[in-house]
């Protein structure tokens, strides 16, 4: 089966930070239900400097923040204060409306750290995207793990490979993370229509592609794709059950339909509007809706 080359493109979230965004793009903009896909660092800040992504709202999807290096302060206007560390999930279930704040903790600020990870987005099924607001912390101890023949797995969410992810999810998805050895050969979950894979390091073949760090491709309907490793590897797959309809998306606004986009454009704007409220802790900065 031939697989689609994801290219990704550089975006700058301020303060010089740059992340390399694979989704949405002209060739995929959704693989299963993600909708968004941000790999961030590896970066260094200096001591007293850190990540400052002020409060924000979304609608209409679910965020997970991975980390493989450094630490996050999660706040948001649920009242939730959490830090996530190298394999835990933060799973925020926006909803009908969040706002949140991501921040380097006082410690890490202070001595200066390394941040690397990755972000994605999640479109929740047209039932559920006005659903309240959740957020949900899973310590890396409650993740399932699975040795196999030439590597290791961890199920950050969904269920691949015979094991399933305590994260609350609203349809059949995955995202696992794979330690490979040179070598391995690893199928696609069989379960799932939609598939994809990031490498994060070294270089992996799927369905005729050759990838390198920093490459993605995905595999839609058809015979699931074998993942084969030419060089030790650190990667990512990803995907699903094929999204319910096409969604659209501004901003941090994902949605079945423009007039819901265009209502939390609205309400964003209303300082402490009652679906957007402040964040506790957090409450002195906002970003202000984009002028496009």
């Amino acid at each position: 089966m031939t697989a689609i080359s994801i290219e990704g493109k550089q975006r700058d979230l301020g303060d010089g930070f740059v992340v390399r965004r694979l989704l949405p793009n002209l060739k995929a903009r959704h693989v299963g239900p993600f909708v968004f896909f941000d790999h961030f660092g590896p970066a260094s800040f200096h001591e007293d400097a850190g990540l400052d992504i002020r409060p924000h709202p979304h609608i209409g999807l679910a965020t997970v923040t991975w980390l493989f290096e450094g630490a996050l302060r999660h706040r948001d206007s649920l009242g939730s204060l959490v830090d996530i560390h190298p394999g835990d999930v933060n799973w925020m279930t926006a909803g009908r409306g969040i706002v949140h704040s991501e921040r380097t903790p006082p410690d890490e600020r202070h001595h200066g750290q390394d941040i690397h990870g990755v972000q994605v987005w999640v479109a929740l099924p047209k039932a559920h995207e006005e659903v309240e607001p959740e957020f949900h912390h899973h310590g890396k101890a409650s993740l399932p793990t699975k040795d196999i023949d030439g590597g290791s797995l961890v199920v950050v969410v969904g269920d691949a490979y015979g094991e399933r992810s305590p994260v609350k999810v609203f349809s059949p998805m995955f995202l696992v993370q794979a330690r490979l050895r040179r070598g391995t050969r690893l199928p696609m979950p069989e379960e799932h229509a939609e598939s994809g894979v990031y490498v994060i390091e070294g270089k992996v073949s799927l369905g005729g592609l050759t990838l390198g760090a920093k490459d993605m491709a995905v595999a839609f309907d058809g015979e699931r794709p074998e993942l084969s490793v030419d060089d030790d590897a650190l990667v990512m797959l990803f995907g699903g059950e094929k999204l319910d309809g096409e969604r659209h998306m501004w901003w941090n606004f994902v949605a079945s339909s423009p007039e819901l986009i265009e209502r939390a454009k609205a309400d964003w704007k209303v300082a402490n509007h009652e679906r957007f409220p402040k964040v506790p802790g957090d409450e002195n900065e906002r970003i202000p809706l984009p002028e496009h």
